[in-house]
Parts: structure tokens; C-alpha cells; sequence
């Protein structure tokens, strides 16, 4: 068949689900300041409506994997806009709590399922030159649905059931999401490994401009890696895969403890705490959702253009910097309107360099580090370590500033900043300007070294012996 949407548009329908994944974890953050006076939340719930959909990310992340491998990224991508749909609905129209919980339950499962699979599919789609931008096209996208949510929670404020549509509009880009779904092309990664190469063949040359010899040189390397038996949790946790599982889950990590999520969720409660009303709290959260979307779109630019490491490193600085000077503010915000306005300046640089570096590179990483008969469930792995760090992170934040106080507890994320700069040095490896086939070949030939180094030790071994 012949596709006749643009890549332009392919990209964009195949992103749209970064848009809910924003829009619905962006909502909650204005949403629960009128959800917890309207059904008398106490602390626990409250902590427990804005965690439940990260329950359901964790459920969406780790199970959308394999069934992708199994039955292609496009279904499951109308499957997931489904999802969407019903949990949006139901957490906009749920009377009481246990019902605004099993809705963002299953809302999450969404969000999960679209971090784990819309990466991969557009790592899958895009030609190597373009695969940093258009695997940022992802980030982009939440970044985006953030600040529609931003948007929607300052003007919804006024409205005694405002929060329930600032929830129940996302149905509407998730139905949007459904109908571009229906016309969009299926990876052509899946396709060869399912024996139609010639509707690969169509996908790619729609993807790469017409230009047939990087169409037969991509066909050629597909083939040669679809021609591996499909792996399963032995081949994950194998030698081979091991640098990517290492570096995959360590990234999918680290960006949780940063504590960048609970700054995101939890950033009007901070606007509060630094003296500034609730007014002027989700006015401000549409000026930096803004600066977000600008600066993603020069972090996605300069990812195609700059070593993926290099990037990490200089964002988990100024992250960690950010954070300490926050830190010191929001100490001193009580006394001064001087350390409120630092630290307010401070989380918005913050919440900057991770949308730049952190937040982009992540989801693309994990997206190009798996071989090609595990990478649905390699992503899928990573994403469901990345939503329960996410979770747990989430959760203890509110007892843990109760505890620490609003200004000690970002020392500790900033630490952890620190800790992130070093892994990255360790652990991850580079995979900028590289082919998905030969990151897949680079990682085989490690495996084979390791092998025979060990082989060569065991005769040194033996010989010895004797």
C-alpha cells in the first residue's frame, strides 16, 4: 500500500501521545489544589490521586512491550489512545475518590504504554541523521502537553468544577490520537521481521526522502538483524544486552531521583511556599511551561549535533547547581523576598536544563540502545523502572519535605544530579550519529570480547594449574 501522509505528519501523529503524557501529568499539578478542598482529601489521598497514575504507567510501560513485538507498534498505539480516552473521561466525571483513583489508574496505563512505545517507534521510523530530532519529537510533545495543562489550569480556575476539565479534556487529543493511529504506517523494523519487506521498503522511502540506496543499505542491515530469533527475558538480562540494560535502566532512574517529576507536579504548592499566591502560582506555571517548550526544541536540535553523553553531563551541572541555589532560597523565602525570587529564578533553570538534556535524551537513548529482537521489551523494562522511580519519588516528596523541609529536601536531589553525572561517565555509551543495526553490532562485539577474554583467562588458568 502506499502511504500517503508526510513524514511530517507521521512524526507528528506518532508523537501526539507525548502530548497526553504532558497534558495529563501537567493537569494534575493545578487540578489537585481544588480537588483536595472539593473531596475533602487529606494528605494521604491527595499524595494518592497525583501517584495513581503512576501505578498505571508502571502496569502500561512494562506490559506494552511485548505485545508491540508480538503484534506491532501501530496497534498498540490505537490501543493506547483508547486507554487514554477512557481514563481521561472518567477521572473528568469521577463523584468520589476510590473512582478518581481507579481512573487515573488506568489513565496511566496510557501514559505508560505510550513512554515505552512511541519512542521506539520513532527510533524505528526516522533515518539516523534525523533520529535525535525526531526522538525528541517525543519530549517535544510532553513538553507541549505541559503547557496546554498550565494553559487550561489558569484559565479553568475560576470554575467550581474546573478540575474535572482540566482532566476530561485530554479525551480529546487521545481521539485524535485514535484516528491518526488508523492511517499511520507500521514500523518497518516490524514489517521485515514479519515477512513484508515490501511494505517496509514503501515506509522507508517515504521516510528517507525517495533515496533508494539508503533504502536498500537499511533494508539490508533489517534483515540481517530480523533474521535473529525474537528474545526474551534470558536475552534482556543476557551478556550481550547488558551495557544497554545497564545504561538504559541507570538513565531511566537517575532522571526520576533528580527530582525533576516532583518540581513538575508539585511546582505551584513550591510557588505557594515561597510566599507567592495561588493566583500568581499558575500564571507563572504557563511562562515556564513556554520557556520549556523553547528550550526542548534547541535540546532536540542540538542532539543530532552534539554527543548525547556530553549533553547528560552538562545538564546534570546545572541541574545540580540549580538545585543547591534553590535550596539556600527557599530557606530563606520566608524572610526574604530576595531568596523567594532566587529561588523561583532557580527552578525554572532548572526545570530548563532538564528539559534540554535529561528529559529528550532519556527517551531517545532508551529508544536506539536495544537489539532489534528485544527492543520492545527492552523499552518496555526501562520505562516501567523509569514510572516506579517516578512513583516512589512522587510519594515520599510530600513526607519528605514535611520532614526536611522545603529547602534541605532538593539537596538531596541535587546529590543524586551529581551521582547521575558520574554514571553517565561509567555506564552509558555513546549512540549519536550511530544506526540502530550497528549500535545492535557494537554490542555484539562486546559480548564476543568479553567472551574470549574469558576464554583466554580460563586457559591461562588451567595452564597454570597443570
Amino acid at each position: 500500500m502506499k502511504h500517503k501522509l508526510s513524514a511530517g505528519w507521521i512524526y507528528f501523529f506518532a508523537a501526539l501521545g507525548g502530548l497526553l503524557f504532558g497534558y495529563d501529568t501537567g493537569s494534575i499539578s493545578g487540578a489537585i489544589l481544588f480537588i483536595e478542598k472539593q473531596l475533602s482529601l487529606n494528605s494521604w489521598q491527595q499524595g494518592s490521586v497525583v501517584s495513581a497514575v503512576l501505578l498505571g504507567a508502571i502496569l502500561g510501560a512494562v506490559t506494552i512491550g511485548p505485545f508491540s513485538d508480538r503484534f506491532g507498534r501501530r496497534k498498540l498505539l490505537m490501543v493506547t489512545s483508547i486507554i487514554f480516552f477512557v481514563g481521561a473521561l472518567g477521572s473528568g466525571i469521577a463523584p468520589e475518590f476510590w473512582t478518581l483513583i481507579i481512573f487515573r489508574i488506568i489513565l496511566g496505563m496510557g501514559v505508560g504504554a505510550a513512554s515505552a512505545l512511541i519512542p521506539t517507534y520513532l527510533a524505528e521510523l526516522a533515518p539516523v541523521a534525523k533520529r535525535g530530532m525526531m526522538s525528541g519529537l517525543f519530549q517535544l510533545m510532553v513538553m507541549t502537553g505541559l503547557l496546554f495543562a498550565y494553559l487550561f489550569n489558569y484559565w479553568l480556575q475560576g470554575i467550581y468544577t474546573g478540575w474535572r476539565w482540566m482532566l476530561g479534556l485530554a479525551a480529546v487529543p487521545a481521539a485524535v490520537l485514535f484516528i491518526g493511529a488508523l492511517i499511520l504506517p507500521e514500523s518497518p523494523r516490524y514489517l521485515v521481521r514479519n515477512d513484508k519487506e515490501n511494505v517496509a521498503r514503501e515506509v522507508l522511502m517515504a521516510m528517507n526522502q525517495n533515496d533508494l540506496s539508503v533504502v536498500n543499505d537499511d533494508i539490508a542491515k533489517i534483515q540481517k538483524q530480523a533474521a535473529i530469533k525474537s528474545g526474551g527475558w534470558n536475552e534482556l538480562f543476557g551478556l550481550m544486552v547488558r551495557p544497554a540494560l545497564v545504561a538504559a535502566v541507570g538513565l531511566a532512574i537517575f532522571q526520576q531521583v533528580m527530582g525533576c517529576n516532583t518540581v513538575l507536579y508539585y511546582a505551584p504548592t513550591i510557588f505557594t511556599d515561597a510566599g507567592f499566591g495561588v493566583h500568581f502560582a499558575l500564571l507563572s506555571h504557563i511562562w515556564i511551561g513556554i520557556f520549556n517548550v523553547i528550550v526542548t526544541v534547541i535540546g532536540i536540535w542540538l542532539m543530532n549535533r552534539v554527543s548525547r553523553r556530553k549533553m547528560l553531563i552538562v545538564g546534570g551541572w546545572l541541574m545540580a547547581i540549580t538545585l543547591f541555589i534553590m535550596s539556600w532560597g527557599l530557606m530563606h523565602s520566608s524572610d526574604s523576598k530576595f531568596a523567594a525570587d532566587v529561588a523561583v529564578i532557580s527552578m525554572v533553570i532548572y526545570i530548563a536544563s532538564f528539559s534540554g538534556t535529561w528529559g529528550p535524551i532519556m527517551w531517545t537513548m532508551i529508544g536506539e540502545m536495544f537489539p532489534l529482537n528485544i527492543r520492545g521489551l527492552g523499552n518496555s523494562f526501562s520505562a516501567g523502572v523509569n514510572w516506579t522511580a517516578n512513583m516512589i519519588v512522587s510519594l515520599t516528596f510530600p513526607p519528605l519535605l514535611s520532614f526536611f523541609g522545603k529547602g534541605t529536601l532538593f539537596i538531596g536531589y541535587g546529590i543524586f544530579c551529581l551521582l547521575a553525572i558520574w554514571f553517565v561517565h561509567a555506564k552509558v555509551f555513546e549512540t549519536q550519529g550511530k544506526s540502530l543495526e550497528s549500535i545492535e553490532q557494537w554490542l555484539r562485539d562486546q559480548a564476543a570480547k568479553k567472551k574470549a577474554a574469558k576464554v583466554a583467562s580460563s586457559d591461562t588458568t588451567n595452564t597454570a594449574n597443570n
